[in-house]
């Protein structure tokens, strides 16, 4: 796995991750990537106290689609106060392996379908068969 993820790694892994019900909008994309690494920059995790509201909107998003993944540590402070410290961190395994799907021999890397759009081409009678 590369240490690095780029704009362009994690354009490419949300454009890959949204089903068939989300238009993908490359510049709405391009927008959500690079608001994403300039929180990250070369970190592997960042602090959740430093998102607004809105910001955390857009990371649990992120964390749907498995992009991102939380953490929490506890630290004792003074007179035995548990303090919980909540960290977001970039899910490089899942975006390394939604970088490494390739198209097929005439295929389209656009026609390759995501997660969600699987179930969105399945029949009626494919839903019912284990019923």
């Amino acid at each position: 796995m590369k240490d690095i993820i780029t704009i362009e790694n994690l354009r490419t892994a949300i454009r890959m991750s949204l089903d068939a019900s989300v238009p993908k909008d490359d510049e709405w994309i391009g927008q959500i990537a690079s608001f994403i690494m300039d929180f990250f920059g070369f970190e592997e995790r960042i602090l959740d106290n430093r998102l607004t509201p809105r910001d955390r909107d857009i990371f649990y998003m992120l964390e749907g689609m498995g992009l991102l993944k939380t953490e929490m540590e506890e630290a004792t402070i003074q007179k035995g106060k548990v303090w919980r410290i909540h960290y977001w961190i970039l899910n490089k395994e899942r975006i390394e392996n939604l970088l490494n799907i390739k198209p097929t021999e005439g295929q389209d890397a656009s026609d390759i379908i995501s997660e969600g759009e699987v179930y969105e081409n399945l029949s009626e009678k494919a839903w019912n068969r284990n019923n």
